[in-house]
């Protein structure tokens, strides 16, 4: 045996228990992001300083996310989302007792390098999927990264007690950590292994050797790219937005919790009901394409309705809806397209690298969108992450017809 293979497809039952495991890690998640501003102002940082907050976690995604998809292709899925979310588990509870902003950047660093469970998760659900369904079976996944965010922001807005200063922000991060204990457990007890271990006698090849495969992969490059940039719009947004909220219509991290979790319910429908169908029907391509600019919109739409209607808050959770039906449509599909492209034996890897692009564009974005934010205006993160939805979209029909070649050029062989 040369390589980590596939084993017997688990029951559906491990796909449900999978499901669970990701839901509990990402209600912790959700949790957390929304309060980080606020809890960045108790510790006296400016909105640049919360921005390298957000900007540090991706960093160690961008560094761990590839070793960890390496790492999982090799010793097995399980391990690595046993490590990855104690890691998680360990990085809130740091958090919670950080003295100050330059910790609280430490801290957030160290759990990023921890964050190998999405790529994991995404190559567990590969292993167990035939290539047509994976659009569907990747956006249940999505559709509990949604629920994740539904009950994560919804929680931390209940938990969270500005009055009390910063130990007001302190339980919500405490049952994070808790989760994200309770999420290994599951793992640990419940899910089984998707792949046998790869010899160790074999050698492994040299990690810049699966970045030379990614580049040289005309569907893998191309969605690589658009990852990048539309992840870029995406977080400047995601760390600028309660700062804009309190700008615009002075809302807390409750108001903002509870615009998340509207976010998560269209995400849950969105991912969990149509994402699969979508994809069958249009191909995954032109889904992701139009989510992309749907997402947009949603963008522009918000500064509009501010200028226009300054006092009328109750419409940011109705657009913010209407843009997360269009997040909902590019992760699954992202994760579809890259698997359907690669051997097996690459899977892991090659969304471990994906992951890696987001990271790359989540740790720029925050900090571009901050200085946009302090330095051009409130709304500037938004209409730029807009503006770079539109060659995100283009990049993703690029890779569609990509994808169409390679498969004429391999029928072409096989005839």
């Amino acid at each position: 045996m040369t390589s980590a293979a596939p084993l017997q497809p688990p029951s559906r039952s491990a796909l449900f228990v999978l499901f669970g495991v990701v839901f509990i890690n990402l209600v912790g998640f959700g949790i957390v992001i929304p309060l980080l501003p606020f809890y960045g102002q108790t510790l006296d940082a400016p909105p640049w300083q919360v921005a390298l907050m957000f900007s540090a976690y991706s960093l160690g995604q961008f560094v761990a996310e590839p070793f960890w998809g390496r790492l999982s292709d090799r010793i097995g899925r399980k391990p690595v989302l046993m490590i990855t979310i104690l890691c998680n588990a360990a990085g809130y509870l740091a958090l919670a007792f950080v003295p100050n902003i330059w910790m609280a950047i430490v801290v957030r660093l160290f759990t990023g390098m921890g964050a190998g469970n999405i790529s994991t998760a995404q190559g567990y659900v590969a292993d167990v999927t035939p290539p047509e369904q994976r659009a569907g079976r990747m956006g249940l996944i999505g559709a509990a990264f949604g629920l994740g965010f539904i009950f994560g922001p919804a929680i931390g807005g209940l938990l969270t007690r500005p009055d009390l200063g910063r130990l007001g922000y302190q339980l919500p991060i405490f049952t994070a950590s808790g989760l994200c204990v309770l999420a290994a457990i599951g793992v640990a007890v419940l899910l089984k292994e998707s792949r046998v271990k790869a010899d160790p006698s074999v050698s492994r090849p040299p990690f810049m050797s699966g970045v030379h495969d990614a580049v040289s992969n005309p569907v893998v490059s191309r969605v690589l790219l658009v990852t990048l940039i539309y992840m870029a719009g995406f977080s400047g947004m995601e760390s600028t937005f309660g700062f804009w909220t309190e700008a615009r219509y002075g809302w807390t991290a409750r108001e903002v919790g509870l615009c998340f979790m509207v976010v998560g319910v269209v995400s849950v429908i969105c991912q969990g009901l149509l994402a699969g169908r979508l994809a069958r029907r249009f191909g995954e391509s032109r889904v992701l394409a139009v989510g992309c600019l749907i997402f947009g919109a949603g963008l522009v739409g918000q500064v509009i309705a501010s200028r226009l209607l300054p006092h009328a808050d109750y419409l940011v959770p109705v657009i913010m809806a209407a843009g997360a039906f269009g997040m909902a449509m590019t992760m699954p599909n992202i994760s579809a397209l890259i698997s359907r492209s690669v051997d097996p034996d690459r899977q892991g890897a090659m969304l471990g690298l994906n992951m890696a692009a987001s990271s790359a564009a989540r740790i720029f974005g925050p900090i571009v969108a901050g200085a946009l934010f302090s330095g051009l205006g409130h709304d500037w993160p938004f209409l730029i992450g807009a503006a770079l939805t539109i060659p995100a979209a283009v990049m993703a029909i690029n890779a569609g017809r990509a994808f169409l070649e390679v498969r004429l050029k391999d029928s072409q062989k096989a005839t």
